[in-house]
């Protein structure tokens, strides 16, 4: 028994000196990274995890604008390598969208119609979109825009707007999930995420070059917020959640109760039929039910590459060339995706807890399945 108490208090010793430690070195994170990781049996972040933030809600619209059933909804079945795919990497909501009408819906687990769950880096578009509208609204000149000119930490430096939208900011950001003691991480789990934003560097000249940071949507989230005097998730309530007519309220996570930074980054939850919507807008080239929203030419620019080396990406949203169409596609770590083929009018949305393995190419090879699939299915009731 003496062993037993004494090899307690050795642990809970040897735990205090590592809680001090963290608290000393500014890594207490860590902590909160374990507690919503770990100690929930995950080893990464998972769809689920916005019970364990702080969240701003954005209240559903007052005048909601539900999706038309398509003549042929639900009358074809998923193919066999759909339903494969999506056992594989737990897919629980996989959509299709065909003349803006609901064309096939599938959902599993449990998750429905009203089911929040994490967009992560899909918040990204939704950010570059309220970049956007700061822009249609005045708060901005354009995407020449100086960061300088509302965030003081930049006002040195010739970084712009669209430098960070187009991730070519030049920012001293190490884009590592893996690594606990790195920003990305820090970004996720710190209480201070202007503290911690604020502390990267322009290392490179901006405007050069395409590198994909997760700071550099941070950075053009707190300047949109500098910009307009409203906070991110109140601007994006009044911009597009209340005109499109979003079903059903939706949380974006926070640092704190206290400073209430949302992670533009990332995080929001919301279900599959409303971030769909986002697909829709920038198909109608920034029009909403004839409504212009953000600025054609805009939108138009967004959904091509910004460097011809880099033909991926353009301002906020991923691109793909797949079957010979021109794609944009909102993109989350985990596989979230909202891919629009305008050409088409066809809309396809997937949400899911896992993504196939990362390859060379800018996708992994889920994502190019998930949409000859959904190809071999319209295509099949045509």
């Amino acid at each position: 028994m003496r062993k037993l108490k004494k090899s307690i208090v050795w642990i809970l010793g040897i735990m205090l000196l590592v809680w001090g430690a963290l608290y000393a070195t500014d890594y207490d994170y860590l902590l909160k990274g374990v507690r919503v990781v770990y100690l929930t049996g995950h080893d990464t972040a998972f769809i689920d995890d916005h019970e364990y933030f702080e969240n701003e809600v954005i209240p559903e619209s007052n005048s909601p604008q539900p999706w038309a059933l398509h003549s042929d909804y639900n009358t074809v079945e998923a193919t066999s390598k759909l339903n494969e795919l999506n056992s594989e990497f737990g897919t629980v909501a996989y959509l299709i969208i065909k003349n803006d009408s609901l064309w096939y819906e599938n959902y599993a687990e449990g998750y429905g119609t009203e089911s929040q769950t994490n967009s992560f880096s899909m918040a990204k578009s939704v950010t570059s979109a309220l970049m956007g509208k700061a822009i249609e609204d005045g708060y901005m000149k354009g995407l020449d825009q100086k960061v300088g000119d509302f965030i003081d930490a930049y006002k040195d430096t010739d970084l712009t707007v669209g430098d960070l939208s187009s991730m070519s900011s030049g920012l001293d950001w190490d884009e590592d999930y893996k690594n606990p003691f790195g920003v990305t991480a820090r970004a996720n789990y710190d209480d201070d995420l202007a503290e911690c934003i604020l502390n990267q560097k322009v290392i490179e000249t901006p405007g050069q070059s395409y590198k994909y940071l997760s700071g550099n949507t941070q950075l053009l989230g707190m300047t949109v917020e500098a910009a307009t005097n409203k906070k991110l998730a109140v601007y994006l309530s009044e911009s597009f959640w209340q005109p499109m007519g979003f079903e059903q309220p939706a949380l974006w996570q926070v640092d704190d109760e206290d400073n209430k930074l949302v992670k533009a980054f990332c995080c929001i939850g919301s279900n599959a039929r409303d971030f769909a919507r986002f697909g829709k807008l920038y198909k109608d080239h920034g029009k909403w039910n004839g409504k212009q929203l953000l600025d054609s030419a805009f939108v138009a620019k967004s959904i091509k590459p910004r460097f011809s080396e880099s033909p991926e990406y353009g301002y906020g949203f991923w691109l793909s060339n797949h079957l010979n169409k021109e794609i944009f596609v909102m993109r989350g770590m985990l596989g979230q995706y909202v891919i629009t083929v305008p050409e088409d009018n066809v809309i396809i949305v997937r949400l899911g807890h896992q993504k196939g393995a990362k390859t060379e190419d800018p996708f992994s090879h889920d994502f190019y399945e998930y949409i000859e699939e959904a190809y071999k299915m319209l295509e099949g009731n045509s």
